[in-house]
């Protein structure tokens, strides 16, 4: 059976998903969204560490995920990729929550660290989360309406093999921004 079909559809459903989730986050940092609620100061402070912790987790379940299909494990597989597509989803539910309310955070340390150190590991995991949102979301899409014996017929091992690495990388270039901005300084 072909499912050629089904990949268009979660192709242009992951990427109408990717533009509409980036056009939040620009207009979050832009001064908000009039539809995320106000919350408490000190909630908003709490957000970022909050975050930290799932990317953290997100980290380590993207690896352990591909490390289970690798060893053919498809069930576990399975699970660890749909629990780090809701760590993420929850980590950019929050992140926007937190953008909209305080905008952005400045950089707190030296001018040289920002420009020759911050900058680029914040242009590095920008870059790679917006290459792997639909990435990931055509994975998650494909996989959740192919059945499990058929999901070598499609182009969803192809693109895991691809994203898994630049999702785990932009995990961990997140968690070292998130270092930079509220622990080093």
């Amino acid at each position: 059976m072909s499912y050629e079909s089904t990949e268009r559809r979660a192709w242009v459903l992951s990427l109408v998903v990717s533009a509409v989730a980036l056009g939040l986050i620009g207009a979050s940092s832009r001064g908000g969204i009039d539809a995320v609620p106000k919350l408490p100061g000190p909630v908003i402070t709490a957000i970022p560490h909050v975050n930290a912790v799932l990317v953290a987790a997100a980290f380590v379940t993207v690896l352990a995920g591909y490390r289970e299909i690798r060893r053919g494990n498809v069930a576990r597989h399975a699970r660890l990729m749909a629990t780090t597509t809701v760590l993420f989803f929850v980590f950019l539910a929050l992140y926007l929550v937190r953008l909209s309310n305080a905008g952005l955070t400045e950089f707190p340390g030296p001018e040289t660290f920002y420009t020759y150190v911050y900058l680029p590991f914040l242009g590095v995991h920008m870059v790679l989360a917006a290459v792997c949102i639909p990435l990931v979301l055509y994975s998650v899409f494909v996989a959740a309406t192919v059945p499990t014996d058929d999901i070598r017929e499609t182009a969803h091992p192809r693109v895991g093999r691809f994203a898994v690495p630049l999702w785990a990388t932009s995990f961990a270039f997140g968690f070292v921004v998130y270092l930079m901005l509220h622990h080093l300084f």
